[in-house]
């Protein structure tokens, strides 16, 4: 039986088998949600790369930049973190290279894997049902923050490993903890992430509105996946 597994932290993703695996990379608050939401507005597509330089260099190759490091837009880049940048009139139709402080160094770290999707409570049920489709295991993985666990990513997973418990078997115990918190908090997500560490970290660049946002399910029905080395929509 296919199996689905969570990874909580970058800094764990060693340990697991990538080869043959759909790998969900998962970065709510905010960077992919930012990618679900810029793709289904028109964006052609995203070149996630892990540091500032090389998102930076695509702008003499006629692309827009963003960039984001501790939760604010990097000086002199087009774009931020936000996902409302990503749904300005201005992005449609552009090319789009990002970096962000942890979810396109997950992206980076996932390239061995078959299939990298992108995933965020906005597209939640697309992605399952990609999922169910596609005879590979899974790993859904994190994006955290700075290497440490965060709870809106975990419960973006639980909330997956949910959806998706009876076409997959457990492969450890990493999907039953995120389930458990998911069932436990499903019934005021957007209570409990505003409490969680990053959310509060967000809230003192008052990002208010991206926050509810990003807990808002299944706004987009489409899957982002990446593509020779581009996000882009399936």
């Amino acid at each position: 039986m296919k199996t689905i597994d969570v990874c909580l932290s970058p800094d764990l993703i060693h340990l697991h088998n990538l080869k043959d695996k759909n790998v969900v990379i998962v970065d709510i608050l905010r960077a992919t949600s930012c990618m679900v939401s810029g793709l289904a507005f028109g964006i052609d597509h995203i070149i996630p790369f892990s540091n500032l330089e090389g998102s930076q260099a695509m702008k003499a190759e006629g692309y827009l930049i963003a960039g984001e490091r501790g939760g604010e837009k990097v000086e002199g880049f087009d774009l931020g973190n936000s996902p409302f940048d990503y749904m300005d009139k201005k992005v449609v139709g552009k090319k789009v290279a990002t970096t962000t402080t942890n979810g396109t160094v997950a992206i980076e770290k996932s390239r061995a894997a078959l299939n990298v999707i992108i995933g965020a409570f906005l597209n939640i049920t697309a992605v399952v049902n990609y999922l169910k489709q596609r005879d590979e295991s899974v790993i859904v993985f994190c994006a955290g923050w700075k290497g440490k666990v965060n709870l809106e990513d975990s419960l973006f997973a639980g909330a997956l490993v949910e959806r998706l418990q009876n076409d997959f078997a457990n492969e450890c115990d990493s999907p039953l903890l995120v389930q458990a918190a998911y069932q436990s908090m499903k019934h005021d997500l957007v209570g409990f992430v505003k409490n969680s560490s990053h959310a509060k970290r967000l809230n003192r660049l008052n990002v208010h509105k991206d926050i509810e946002y990003c807990m808002k399910l299944d706004v987009f029905d489409l899957v982002p996946i990446l593509k020779e080395g581009k996000l882009v929509l399936l």
